[in-house]
């Protein structure tokens, strides 16, 4: 072990990479770096014989050759704990909301994820009471899943209001790369919505180092994981991947790696899926649910952030003109709690978007000019009631408010029997005139 091997000379200073001549180094282990400006943090990222790189997590300014470097013969820990609750630290576990520093109970972050054998299927519904997760796209517990977007859209909005309505016992908020105004929208609006005491954030601007931004989803899952194993359900919202991804591509840069697809590390899938996969049931205890941003440069779903994304995780919502689109976005393990919840569940879905599609079809004819026959009249009433009460995202309503709205929908636009849903259920469901 290096514990509290000290080295006074530091070889190079490259951007916010240091080397030093040092033996018996892990690597990521941690050092303390002290300069006369004050002490930081430094990680171990690449080890060729005895010449150790480190990233310095303020950065290489202020650093200087003779300043002392201290290996601490341990990898990154974040503190656990009940306290952690309502608090909001940066990209090295130090609190960003003048509270004080927690160092109490410290919990290795980016250990390997849960052995398969102590997993359950996902089979229990995680509600959002937002109609387009909810009804079309159930949201499963255990599941991990991204929310693919172009830069612009309300995707912070979609996960403050996730994380305000959804029915989790802890509420983990990851940010990588964010303005430093959509951090204080989180802040004010959980704290406002009455869900920041409920909640941990791991909040990484783009003004902080690289290296904080390569900590947030580790921290961030490393806490869930502590949570879900005192038997409470853990929800996981990271914000943005693709911000994550860069900062690997930066780093990778410094340490002269070969570059993959778009200058991308070559490791870029297995480091995503080692995060994703801390989704997990536990069997006798808690779990942990992952929703991910994941911005699409150029509405490019062939970027490789999304690409790699999409073989990895259990489905996708798509973020599209401010709506999540019904098209597109997809739930792979909805149907194992679609048969759960109401009996008109699965039909009344498959019906609603079945007809959605048909008004888009109608929508497109109406553009180009073709005279519109009464059935055409009656799906484009339907897809603007559709877009109106269960689309928008401001809509907020529980699972069963929103089936008893979509049988409303089509009952003001068609007759019973035009919706080819079988007449049992249009017998018990369909409303009164």
């Amino acid at each position: 072990m290096s514990m509290n091997k000290v080295y006074n000379r530091i070889e190079s200073i490259v951007g916010n990479v240091i080397t030093v001549k040092a033996t018996g180094v892990r690597y990521k282990e941690l050092a303390q770096i002290n300069t006369r400006f004050g002490k930081s943090l430094a990680q171990v990222n690449k080890i060729d014989g005895d010449t150790v790189s480190l990233q310095v997590f303020m950065g290489g300014q202020g650093v200087s050759t003779g300043d002392e470097v201290r290996f601490l013969g341990r990898d990154m820990r974040v503190p656990f704990g009940e306290e952690l609750l309502g608090r909001i630290f940066n990209g090295s576990g130090d609190p960003r909301d003048n509270g004080p520093m927690l160092t109490e109970n410290m919990k290795p972050i980016g250990g390997p994820s849960v052995n398969p054998t102590k997993r359950i299927l996902a089979n229990r519904m995680l509600r959002t009471n937002i109609p387009m997760i909810d009804m079309f796209n159930t949201l499963v517990v255990s599941q991990k899943l991204p929310i693919f977007s172009i830069s612009g859209e309300p995707y912070n909005q979609l996960l403050a209001r996730i994380a305000m309505q959804a029915e989790a016992d802890v509420i983990v908020l990851g940010g990588m790369g964010l303005k430093y105004d959509d951090f204080l929208y989180f802040k004010e609006e959980l704290s406002r919505g009455g869900a920041l005491s409920k909640t941990v954030m791991f909040i990484h601007t783009a003004s902080d180092p690289t290296v904080e931004c390569m900590m947030i989803p580790d921290m961030a899952l490393a806490v869930a994981e502590q949570f879900a194993l005192e038997d409470k359900d853990v929800l996981v919202l990271l914000t943005d991947m693709t911000n994550y991804a860069d900062a690997m591509k930066e780093i990778a840069i410094t340490q002269e790696q070969v570059p993959s697809n778009r200058g991308y590390p070559g490791d870029l899938y297995s480091q995503l899926a080692s995060r994703y996969e801390k989704a997990v049931d536990f069997a006798n205890s808690g779990s942990v649910t992952v929703l991910a941003v994941t911005t699409m440069p150029g509405d490019d779903v062939t970027h490789p952030v999304p690409d790699n994304t999409g073989y990895i995780t259990e489905g996708q919502y798509y973020l599209k003109g401010g709506r999540i689109e019904p098209f597109g976005s997809l739930s792979r393990l909805k149907q194992n709690v679609n048969g759960k919840t109401r009996k008109d569940h699965r039909a009344l879905m498959d019906a609603m978007i079945r007809m959605y599609s048909a008004y888009k079809e109608t929508l497109e004819k109406k553009n180009m000019g073709f005279s519109m026959s009464r059935w055409d009249n009656k799906l484009l009433k339907y897809g603007e009631l559709f877009e109106q009460r269960l689309m928008d995202l401001s809509v907020n309503m529980s699972l069963e408010e929103a089936l008893d709205t979509g049988w409303r929908i089509l009952a003001e636009c068609f007759e019973k029997d035009e919706t080819g849903i079988k007449s049992d259920l249009t017998d018990e469901f369909w409303p009164e005139k």
